[in-house]
Parts: structure tokens; C-alpha cells; sequence
């Protein structure tokens, strides 16, 4: 092979160069950024954009469109500042929050001090209505009628022949009838003395016929309940006249006091209450609200505090103002806890000490739906405390009212009052002969 001249090669590797030289500048121009016109991207959402301020990275451009974004569900860490709008309720629960009433505390004897005087709170608890029930349509008959239709239901179940008129009376208007006595828990004792005397006056031939049989039944079922009746009544020289509610829990003890202090106000007295429920969760607050209603002061401390104590401190506040009525509410306990039991004996020692009397009156609130457990309740209560007299209430939401007539064959403990509804008029005096006429009433 012919060997090349060194001016040849020169010119060789001066081209090899220069075929470099442009290889490296191809290179580098690939790397350049695409023309955007040369291939269009895919259209942006309308809240991001690729434009950054010179500087800004793309995390902190993404940070800075999202403050542009309304502010719900910001999380904590983020930059930028957070607005917050006043909530805006609707004009229906606007209302409804301006509607409750405050509850202010009793006043204390010289008119300062933990206790507020009733006549200085403001008049808000009007609006808090109790339906006005005195304007019901028919009264207090109206209304005991209709709560005892559950028990009367349940009687004439088994005695609906001896509503249906003149009819013969056989053995099966009075299988009936003792079947009905006993589901309305008349009790067995009751129910056989009222059945042997129907029997006999029927073997008699005094009783020919159901109506006169429907007759019979309603005399001897008031003549049963006859050991229940006395009249509530207030020793105007026992000032104040000491009232003690106890009884298990969810008998309506408070609401009871407050529907009493009502019907006391309106009778002239002068009546403080005493929140010895110092146990159950806002028992207090209640029977404040019950005094606000009523206009009388209530002695109260606060949750937690001694039952007794409070008690104590109110028969002095009372005699200090001379009130006629003080009537003390007492925290719910099932008469088999010894413990709780021993409480309540507690309370009542304290008392005494102040006036050897009282309490003068120790009332046993009942719940008419427990039917004949009602009885265990007044014995252990009885053996406690000494209870004087009964309440018996929610006759309305129960078909045992007739457990009345077990009380007054058993017990014999008066019943001063009955409650057959919410309102402060559905609590009456007990009346046996309205109470049997409305168990019995055909229309």
C-alpha cells in the first residue's frame, strides 16, 4: 500500500475534527427545550398554571394555588392565614336557645349569700308553659278519666258484659270479672273479699242483673280504698312545716315537689324547697326551675355536696324567714340497699335536731306502673324512715292503678295526692270515689 504524504494525512484529521465539532453540537441542541408550537400539551385545569415566578419551585407554586382555594378542611402546617365565619344559625334555633330561661340559686336568709331571693329573678320562666291544663276541655274528671283508661281497658276486658246493660248473671261474668280484678293488680286478698261478697249478694237475689252487679262492684271497690283517705293537712304552728319526699329512683320526686309548691303558692303559704337530691345529674338545676315556676326560693349546693346538709341548712334558712312550708327532695335509692337506706335515716337525725318534730310529714312517691312491688317499697321505706303518707303517680302510662286497692288492704298508709298527667293540674288530692268512677265510667 502506497503510503500517504504528511500533507494528506493533515487534511484527514482536520476533516475527523471538524465531523466532531459538529456530532458535539447536535448533542447538546437535543437537549434544548422543546418548541411549545411544535407540539401542543394537554389543556391545564382552570386553578393550575405552569408559569412560576422566577425562583419558585414547582412544591411551593402548588402550595401557593392551593391558599387561592376557599379555606374548609385546612390542615395544620400549611402557610398562608385561615378566615373563620360566625356561624349562622337558622331564626328556629335562634329562638329555641333565646327561649331558655337562667337558673339563679336561693336566696339566703338576710338576702345575699349563696341564696337568691325569688322575687329578684326575672319573669323568663313564663315562657316556659305548662299547657295551662285548668282549661282543658271537661277538668280534672276529664283528665283522670282519661289516665286511667289503660286500667280501665284492661277491667273491662273482662267485664264488658257488665257494661252492655240488663244481661243474667252467670259464671262467667264472674270468672270475668275476678280475671280482670287480678290482671289490674287489685291484688288476691282484695279480689277474693270483693268476689265472695258479689257471690253472696247474688245467691241473695240482691243482685239480679249485670247493671246491678256493675253497681255492686263500684261500691265495694271505694269502700276498699276508704283506708286510704285522709286530707293533707299543714300545722299552721309547725313553721315551717317540714316535707320529705324520698322513694327509688324515676319516680318523678321532683317534679311531684314542684306541682305541690305550685298548688301551695296559689293556696296563700309561703313554701321553700330544699335540693337534698345532691346525687343525680342536674336534679338540682330541676328543682330550681321548678321554684322559678312556682316563685319560691330554693336552697341548693352544689352536685356532690352532703344531702344533709343542705337539708339542715334549709329548715334554718326557713325559720329565719318564717316560711310556712319547706318540702325537701331527696336523692333515688331501691329500698333493699341498706347503705343508701342509712343515708336517708341520716338526713332525717339531722333535721331533728333543729326541731324535734320534724319532718313533719314523710312522703313515699310511687310509680303506679311497678304494680305490687309498690308494696315492698313502702314497707322498707316505713321501717327507714316512718312514712306518713303516699303519692302515687303515672297512673296515666299504666294499666295497674288497681294496686291502690292492694296498698289499702295491706299498707293502709293514706294517699294524698294522685298523678294522671305532665301539667301542674294533673296532680290532685286523691279522691277514691272520682278515682273508681273514672276505672268504671262506660262513656
Amino acid at each position: 500500500m502506497r503510503a500517504r504524504s504528511p500533507a494528506s494525512r493533515r487534511s484527514a484529521l482536520a476533516v475527523s475534527a471538524a465531523a466532531a465539532r459538529r456530532s458535539r453540537s447536535t448533542k447538546v441542541t437535543s437537549r434544548a427545550p422543546r418548541d411549545s408550537a411544535s407540539k401542543p400539551s394537554a389543556p391545564l385545569p382552570a386553578n393550575r398554571s405552569r408559569q412560576r415566578a422566577p425562583g419558585t419551585s414547582a412544591r411551593s407554586q402548588l402550595n401557593r394555588v392551593s391558599r387561592t382555594r376557599p379555606r374548609v378542611g385546612r390542615r395544620s402546617g400549611r402557610s398562608g392565614k385561615t378566615s373563620f365565619r360566625p356561624l349562622q344559625l337558622p331564626p328556629i334555633m335562634r329562638t329555641s336557645l333565646l327561649a331558655i330561661a337562667p337558673v339563679y340559686p336561693a336566696a339566703a336568709p338576710d338576702g345575699s349569700g349563696p341564696y337568691r331571693s325569688a322575687d329578684s329573678r326575672p319573669a323568663v320562666i313564663e315562657k316556659l308553659s305548662d299547657n295551662d291544663t285548668e282549661q282543658r276541655k271537661g277538668g280534672f274528671w276529664q283528665r283522670l278519666k282519661s289516665g286511667l283508661s289503660k286500667t280501665r281497658g284492661q277491667l273491662a276486658e273482662g267485664v264488658g258484659n257488665l257494661l252492655l246493660g240488663e244481661k243474667e248473671i252467670d259464671e262467667s261474668v264472674m270468672e270475668e270479672l275476678e280475671t280482670a280484678l287480678l290482671l289490674t293488680d287489685v291484688g288476691t286478698d282484695t279480689t277474693r273479699e270483693i268476689m265472695a261478697e258479689l257471690a253472696q249478694r247474688v245467691k241473695r237475689r240482691e243482685l239480679n242483673d249485670t247493671r246491678a252487679l256493675h253497681g255492686a262492684l263500684a261500691g265495694l271497690l271505694k269502700d276498699a280504698l276508704a283506708p286510704l283517705v285522709r286530707p293533707f293537712e299543714i300545722d299552721p304552728a309547725a313553721r315551717p312545716f317540714v316535707v320529705f319526699f324520698v322513694g327509688v329512683n324515676g319516680v318523678g320526686k321532683t317534679t311531684t315537689i314542684g306541682k305541690l309548691a305550685q298548688r301551695l303558692k296559689g293556696e296563700g303559704r309561703s313554701v321553700m324547697l330544699a335540693a337534698g337530691d345532691t346525687f343525680r345529674a342536674a336534679a338540682v338545676e330541676q328543682l330550681q326551675q321548678w321554684g322559678e315556676r312556682a316563685g319560691v326560693p330554693v336552697v341548693a349546693q352544689k352536685q356532690g355536696s352532703d344531702s344533709a346538709s343542705v337539708v339542715y341548712d334549709a329548715v334554718q334558712a326557713a325559720k329565719s324567714r318564717g316560711v310556712d312550708v319547706l318540702m325537701a327532695d331527696t336523692a333515688g335509692r331501691l329500698q333493699a340497699k341498706s347503705n343508701l337506706m342509712e343515708e336517708l335515716k341520716k338526713v332525717r337525725r339531722v333535721v331533728s335536731r333543729l326541731d324535734e318534730r320534724a319532718p313533719h310529714e314523710v312522703l313515699l312517691v310511687l310509680d303506679a306502673g311497678v304494680g305490687q312491688n309498690a308494696l315492698s317499697q313502702v314497707r322498707e321505706f316505713d321501717a327507714a324512715v316512718g312514712l306518713t303518707g303516699l303519692v302515687i303517680t303515672k297512673l296515666d302510662g299504666t294499666a295497674k292503678a288497681g294496686v291502690l286497692f292492694a296498698i289499702a288492704r295491706q299498707i293502709a298508709k293514706p294517699v294524698y295526692f294522685i298523678g294522671v298527667g305532665e301539667g301542674v293540674e294533673d296532680l290532685k288530692p286523691f279522691d277514691p270515689d272520682a278515682f273508681v268512677d273514672a276505672l268504671l265510667a262506660t262513656d
